[in-house]
């Protein structure tokens, strides 16, 4: 026989009518909203009002057809960092190069100013990164250089890739791509690429 939930107290129900579905909380967030959190956060979690993304990090599920949506990565993340600040993505994105890379890879990657570190959030796994630059958005000339600064870490053969990279680069356009090393490569990139213009 299941056990019975207590009905939620009037201040619980203050806290749940402040939740959105699909946002992501940091526990200070929602203290303003009850005058007993960890007592109230204990209720919302059982009662699934909230999921526990990590210690401090909640989620307010979002209903689908098809059941419970995970939350939004950038959603995630930001609430995390406390920033907006940072560029997300997956190094299956370097298959778009066309070098003949094919690995998908369950890593994504978060280039930032404050956090560096693997982090598990309920099911998902994100690799922090503290860059000092990295784009808004990805463009083909940041992806080649992440490429080449990253390449020891691929599950790809190298020396193709390397072969490859080096006449991908030649297609790019030159100023776009000079840009894009001297501002995300690092030295043994820079070294490399130093090598293809001298060969």
């Amino acid at each position: 026989m299941s056990e019975t939930k207590r009905p939620a107290t009037k201040p619980v129900n203050r806290l749940v009518g402040s939740l959105r579905s699909g946002k992501v909380y940091r526990r200070e967030d929602l203290v303003a909203s009850s005058n007993s959190i960890d007592r109230h956060l204990r209720e919302l979690l059982d009662d699934g009002s909230l999921k526990k993304l990590a210690q401090g990090l909640y989620y307010s599920p979002r209903e689908s057809t098809f059941g419970q949506l995970p939350p939004d990565d950038r959603e995630l993340v930001s609430a995390f960092l406390r920033d907006d600040h940072f560029l997300i993505f997956s190094p299956s994105s370097y298959n778009s190069l066309g070098l003949g890379t094919t690995q998908l890879y369950n890593t994504t990657f978060v280039y930032n100013h404050k956090r560096h570190g693997v982090f598990t959030f309920g099911n998902r796994t994100f690799d922090f990164r503290v860059k000092p630059r990295f784009p808004e958005k990805l463009t083909e000339e940041f992806l080649l250089v992440d490429l080449l600064n990253n390449v020891n870490e691929l599950a790809e053969d190298k020396e193709a890739t390397l072969n490859l990279a080096q006449r991908k680069k030649s297609t790019l356009g030159n100023v776009k791509f000079t840009r894009a090393l001297k501002a995300y490569a690092s030295v043994a990139t820079k070294k490399l690429v130093m090598e293809w213009a001298d060969a």
